[in-house]
């Protein structure tokens, strides 16, 4: 058997009287794709930031790169052995080329004069080794995400990289961006180099890996070959116990006309929204899929009032309430989760306090213009328990959770407004099982409570096991509408054929 590239020894990393690491044992090989799991917390980051040099072990522990020590804690000496990290937050500079940024700290020199055309040249090599249609002398800043880390990966092949650590790299990329890492992934296999993935998607664990190792609250608790890898398996390894009930589902929705809550009648923006017209009934989760680009976000954006709508209006309990804009939609009773919770939700350097009272501070100031400080942290404090969102304090900082809880702590602030629409985009992105778990039944509470729910996700098996019915969106239309039959739960292939068009032929096919 080949030799391993990578050996991990009874690693161990203790924070003070935290221990993130007890006796953590890993081996990954040469041209293996070897997933890393666990949920939020689990140690994975820790382990990863001693294999890159950014942090130091505890004594005891080893690590080994083709058969060599690797001393700990420095760094520059990680990338010398050929370990590269390519974390979630890149590390290009966007005001430098695509040349200068792979080859940044390293760049090609006669005389202490930077050779630009040797530059230009060796990466002209990498972007063809990978496959890639921009140019060295492109500005990093005029790429799209998933071509910035592309660059990434250039960086670390310009090193020679023998393992290359890749920390959640889909969770803002498209589709077809996404296939692209995939394909380059591949190549990089092919090339001999190891890859180390952390993702907390099944798909593209069963896509990709060739063995998948799980941590748990800092220990490892074993390592699957592709064939052994199941969904239901891994649940359990990550989180120790039995998922069978992943999905709450305990609402029952009402569906008469007199308890429509939602109404929106031919609503768009004239660009990537056409004539959409549905109704949410009170105690109901709608569910909205659709391929990357449908226009599922940009429909949930206008029913908000964060764009302008060109046609259509929205009701609320039969009267027109189409908002302007967000403060508006609040005030009607209507309330949006984005998706990009870091980039448009929380204040990450503000306390939970402050960003759970954010939407109604001014109602607690009572007309005084001071901030009620009493009241924000008493309201925090019955949010933080209610949803269960761990912090030590509601004076810790938002941006110091696991991103479960610090999605939690931005649904615990839409629910201070008292909304009766929430509209949720994208829920549980880049949030272990553990944490998607306790989400669904917060979900599934809210409806319970009376709460008219619309969901977009682009997870199919979350629409099936939470939503009640599921619109489809296509080219900026609502394509489709699939409901759960008698005893059966909605059917991912509909929801596939009325996502690319193809339900005419399924149903030819079924009539057949």
């Amino acid at each position: 058997m080949t030799e391993p590239v990578l050996t991990m020894s009874h690693i161990s990393k203790t924070f003070g009287p935290v221990r993130a690491l007890v006796d953590v044992s890993l081996t990954v090989y040469p041209g293996e794709t070897h997933a890393l799991m666990g949920e939020n917390g689990a140690g994975k980051s820790t382990l990863m930031k001693i294999l890159s040099g950014a942090h130091s072990p505890d004594p005891g522990g080893e690590i080994f790169v083709d058969g060599k020590p690797l001393p700990t804690g420095s760094p520059q000496v990680s990338k010398e052995y050929g370990i590269a990290v390519i974390y979630q937050e890149l590390s290009l500079a966007p005001n430098l080329t695509v040349a200068q940024n792979i080859f940044l700290g390293g760049e090609a020199a006669r005389a202490g004069i930077v050779n630009r055309a040797e530059m230009r040249e060796g990466a002209q090599k990498l972007l063809d080794r990978l496959g890639l249609d921009f140019r060295p002398s492109t500005l990093v800043g005029s790429l799209s995400l998933g071509e910035r880390q592309l660059v990434e990966i250039a960086r670390a092949m310009s090193r020679d990289a023998k393992i290359i650590v890749m920390d959640e790299p889909t969770t803002s990329l498209s589709s077809r961006e996404t296939d692209k890492l995939f394909d380059v992934i591949a190549g990089l296999k092919a090339a001999g180099v190891a890859v180390i993935y952390i993702s907390h998607r099944m798909d593209e664990i069963y896509r990709l890996s060739d063995r998948c190792s799980v941590l748990r609250d800092g220990s490892y608790v074993g390592t699957l070959d592709r064939k052994e890898l199941d969904a239901d398996r891994l649940v359990k390894m990550m989180v120790g116990r039995d998922l069978s009930s992943f999905y709450k589902k305990d609402h029952t929705p009402t569906d008469t006309a007199r308890d429509v809550v939602l109404e929106v009648e031919g609503l768009g923006d004239g660009r990537f929204v056409r004539d959409c017209s549905f109704q949410v009934h009170r105690g109901e989760v709608l569910g909205i899929a659709g391929l990357v680009g449908s226009g599922r976000t940009e429909l949930l954006r206008l029913i908000f009032g964060a764009d302008p709508a060109a046609e259509g209006r929205v009701l609320l309990e039969g009267r027109e309430v189409t908002p302007k804009s967000p403060r508006q939609a609040l005030d009607a009773g209507i309330a949006y989760l984005t998706e990009d919770r870091k980039g448009l939700g929380l204040f990450l350097d503000m306390t939970i306090r402050d960003n759970i009272g954010m939407a109604v501070a001014e109602r607690d100031a009572g007309g005084l213009g001071r901030q009620n400080f009493a009241k924000a942290r008493e309201r925090a404090k019955k949010a933080v328990e209610a949803l269960g969102i761990r912090t030590p304090s509601v004076r810790q900082t938002v941006g110091a959770l696991s991103g479960g809880n610090q999605q939690k702590a931005l649904l615990a602030r839409l629910l201070e407004v008292q909304p009766r629409v929430l509209l949720l985009d994208e829920p549980t992105r880049g949030v272990d099982v553990g944490a998607k778990s306790e989400i669904y039944r917060l979900i599934d509470r809210l409806a319970q409570e009376g709460l008219a729910i619309v969901m977009v996700s682009s997870e199919l098996p979350e629409i099936i096991g939470i939503a009640d019915r599921c619109l489809v969106m296509r080219d900026g239309y609502i394509a489709g509408e699939v409901t759960a039959g008698p005893g059966a739960p909605i059917n991912q292939e509909d929801i596939m054929f009325h996502s690319t068009g193809a339900v005419g032929e399924k149903q030819k096919e079924r009539a057949g």
